[in-house]
């Protein structure tokens, strides 16, 4: 039931977005694509965190991996746009496994910083392999109009449906595993390592596998967004794409998928208007394009400051029940019950 409930909602969301699609102009269907795209990559980041307790500030990397990927099968390749989608995510999803399993004894702010190196050293690689990944000008990407749908069928507006569907798809995935034994044994794991291993789960395995997701997530958000602006280059994976993945999880609501949807919204249309705005005041170069990143930060300290839960935290203060909670506020993760050399033994020695 909880499967045909999520199906049966998405259904509806998908045929509302299709006719907001065509309302709307084509720079909104570009910003909705922009938006279903980095979607995507937050719910599987607010997943490993808000469920499993991972903190993790390198899923830009993961994005580069799936953009990478898919934008070499469609160059060389020409398979079908679905097919370049599902090998993207399979490819995150195989280097999430390999990071996962070497950063498996890794807790809070060592496992923060592996994944933040991981952020700073991966998108050096298409320098160091120019003809493969095309240095810094990157490689290009584009998808065609269906021919069904006629030649005057706006290409913005496929984008959006396209990257709207496999935002839907994702979502109800991650809303189906969080409801499952896997997502009640992530918040186990999340709220008592200790616990959690004494009573027979994996720890090790659990956290893998929540860094699989997360990655698969990033990879799909990736392709979806290397669709969209036409173009992979390292530019557009650096580390301010990283933070500005997490900020997006936090801000939204930690474990929260409705909350990824909010965070997404601020991560794609806050640096846009101010953006116009610090251009309107004369603000031009460098000035106007530090203006977005002060702003991440003014409204992660406001956001954190009055809901400690994230906007989905928020709203379900204020409207109550009615409004779906988010997982967990930010600062629990830090409550965690820290276990002693004795227990970290035993747990290392029932997790392998």
């Amino acid at each position: 039931m909880t499967l045909l409930r999520h199906l049966g909602a998405a259904i509806v969301v998908a045929l509302l977005l299709a006719g907001v699609s065509i309302q709307l102009g084509g720079y909104r269907d570009y910003q909705m694509a922009e938006v279903a795209a980095y979607v995507t990559a937050v719910a599987g980041l607010t997943l490993l965190i808000g469920l499993s307790g991972q903190i993790s500030v390198g899923n830009g990397a993961f994005m580069a991996v799936g953009s990478y990927g898919g934008a070499l099968i469609m160059l060389h390749l020409n398979w079908p746009l679905e097919l370049v989608f599902l090998a993207a995510t399979v490819i995150a999803a195989a280097g999430g496994a390999v990071f996962g399993i070497a950063a498996a004894r890794l807790r809070g702010p060592y496992l923060a910083g592996a994944t933040l190196m991981l952020a700073v050293a991966l998108p050096t690689l298409a320098d160091q392999y120019a003809g493969v990944f095309g240095g810094d000008q990157g490689l290009t990407t584009s998808i065609a109009v269906p021919a069904f749908l006629g030649a005057t069928f706006p290409p913005t507006r496929w984008l959006a449906w396209v990257t709207c569907a496999c935002a839907l798809i994702t979502l109800v995935l991650l809303a189906n595993i969080g409801r499952s034994r896997i997502g009640r044994s992530w918040r186990a794991v999340r709220d008592d390592e200790v616990a959690a291993a004494l009573s027979g789960l994996n720890v090790a395995r659990l956290q893998v596998l929540a860094f699989v997701v997360s990655a698969a997530c990033a990879g799909l958000g990736g392709v979806l967004l290397a669709v969209v602006t036409g173009i992979v280059a390292p530019g557009a994976y650096t580390l301010t794409l990283s933070i500005g993945l997490l900020t997006a999880a936090v801000v939204g609501g930690l474990g929260s998928l409705l909350g990824a949807v909010w965070g997404s919204l601020v991560l794609v249309l806050v640096p846009t208007y101010l953006t116009n705005v610090a251009a309107s005041h004369g603000l031009s170069g460098a000035a106007s394009s530090s203006v977005p990143i002060a702003a991440y930060g003014v409204v992660l300290i406001v956001v954190m400051l009055a809901f400690p839960a994230g906007i989905q935290g928020g709203l379900r203060r204020l409207f109550g029940p009615a409004a779906p909670a988010a997982a967990v506020p930010l600062n629990a993760l830090r409550r965690r019950r820290p276990a002693t050399e004795h227990q970290e033994e035993e747990l290392h020695e029932k997790t392998t």
